[in-house]
């Protein structure tokens, strides 16, 4: 009698048909290769020091206590900054107990939105490209991917993000009375667009016209290039009690190894993810919480200060972005120009009518692009179909993502790099 047992009876069916994730892959692939890492998105240097200065405080704080289970929905301390700074952003009383939720990274947070808010049957909205967690977890909700792109409205030329665009017409049709949420990312991965405000009243309109939740990934807040605006869905007349908004301590704070997010918004809607997490995580470290919140007083009180770390991160990368850019035109590599973020685009086709890398794996071009990149010039960067259906990976063949987010000496080498494959 065989003692093996069978694969499907080890694999739950809700995970049964997912496939590693382009991380898994990819991560794998610069540890066997070390090239040049532009493809994960965190910096190549040291964070803030006060940031990190609080987390060896706190650890080594006469308070016991702060080494210890803290509340499961969020340190106190933390819930009560993240309630003050997005009272004053929202113009609206938020409540620290009732409509915030700490969890293990921004991560966590749209895990719960998805178990928590999705029954079997019901449509997620989800605009391409995507953040590539969106559609397996609404899948293991039992829900039901509807994926719409943004299209660019130009051609052949250096675009900007806003140049990407929905078509109304074709996004009202992705509605339907099974439509229980659409997630817009803002500033976007891998776009680096910010949706304006007409694009945000026509899907807050819908939001409205079909009755269903705004789940708005909103990590990137706080990186903003010249004068763009973030605009938060909440602040929109009807939207506050149809609108989960996302953020992050590794974004806004550059230290994305602590793994702290959060979610707000409605007691109604936040309730039924704090039953989620409380019976998965149930807490997070109360040490990165306390130190969190010192980062969120510490920047609260230097607000529209040029000399805040937030001013200082988007300076920084406006610099960061205009020398890619640059590097990558050169290189005959079409760059779109990101709003926001910290990542970048660029066009490949016109560069890669001289290469051969056709022996690499994949089934898309910029998946072998980026295997045979890695491998024989030692420069990694991620390709962005992963980030789209199957039957619109198409739209993002000619390309590659990089994260500009680097020192500068980092950038320069990747620019000398790619200058050897244009010769």
């Amino acid at each position: 009698m065989s003692s093996t047992v069978s694969k499907s009876q080890i694999i739950a069916d809700r995970i049964k048909d997912e496939k590693p994730s382009v991380w898994v892959e990819f991560i794998q692939l610069a540890i066997d290769y070390k090239p040049l890492n532009l493809g994960q998105g965190f910096p190549d240097f040291a964070a803030p020091e006060h940031i990190t200065k609080a987390l060896s405080d706190t650890a080594l704080s006469e308070n016991p206590l702060l080494n210890q289970y803290t509340r499961g929905f969020g340190h106190p301390r933390l819930v009560n900054a993240i309630s003050k700074l997005y009272s004053k952003l929202t113009n609206r009383e938020i409540n620290p107990q009732k409509e915030i939720l700490v969890t293990v990274g921004a991560y966590e947070a749209l895990y719960c939105i998805f178990m928590g808010l999705v029954n079997p049957g019901d449509e997620v909205i989800i605009i391409e490209p995507f953040f590539d967690c969106y559609a397996p977890m609404t899948k293991m909700a039992g829900g039901v991917p509807v994926f719409v792109p943004l299209r660019p409205n130009k051609t052949g030329v250096t675009l900007h993000s806003r140049d990407w665009v929905l078509d109304p017409e074709e996004l009202e049709s992705k509605f339907s009375t099974k439509t229980k949420l659409i997630v817009v990312n803002t500033p976007h991965n891998p776009l680096g667009k910010i949706f304006s405000y007409e694009e945000l009243n026509m899907i807050a309109n819908l939001c409205k016209k079909y009755d269903c939740i705004a789940l708005m990934d909103e990590v990137y807040e706080w990186i903003v290039f010249e004068d763009n605006k973030h605009i938060r869905m909440n602040t929109l007349p009807g939207m506050w009690e149809r609108t989960i908004t996302v953020g992050s301590a590794g974004k806004t704070f550059s230290v994305t190894g602590w793994k702290l997010g959060w979610a707000y918004g409605p007691e109604h809607l936040i309730r039924a993810l704090q039953l989620m997490h409380q019976n998965c995580v149930y807490t997070c470290a109360t040490p990165i919480q306390e130190s969190v919140a010192i980062g969120f007083e510490t920047e609260m009180a230097r607000m529209n200060d040029p000399t805040s770390y937030w001013a200082e991160l988007s300076n920084m990368l406006e610099k960061k972005r205009n020398l890619m850019a640059s590097f990558l035109e050169k290189a005959q590599m079409n760059p779109t120009i990101p709003e926001g973020g910290y990542f970048m685009l660029a066009d490949f086709s016109k560069l890669a009518q001289r290469l051969d890398f056709s022996s690499e794996e994949g089934d898309t071009k910029d998946y072998r692009f980026v295997k045979w990149l890695s491998k024989n010039k030692k420069l990694q960067g991620i390709p962005p179909s992963a980030f789209y259906s199957d039957s619109d990976k198409h739209i993002a063949e000619d390309y590659i993502r990089f994260c500009f987010f680097k020192k500068e000496e980092t950038l320069l080498e990747a620019e000398r790099i790619l200058n050897e494959l244009k010769q």
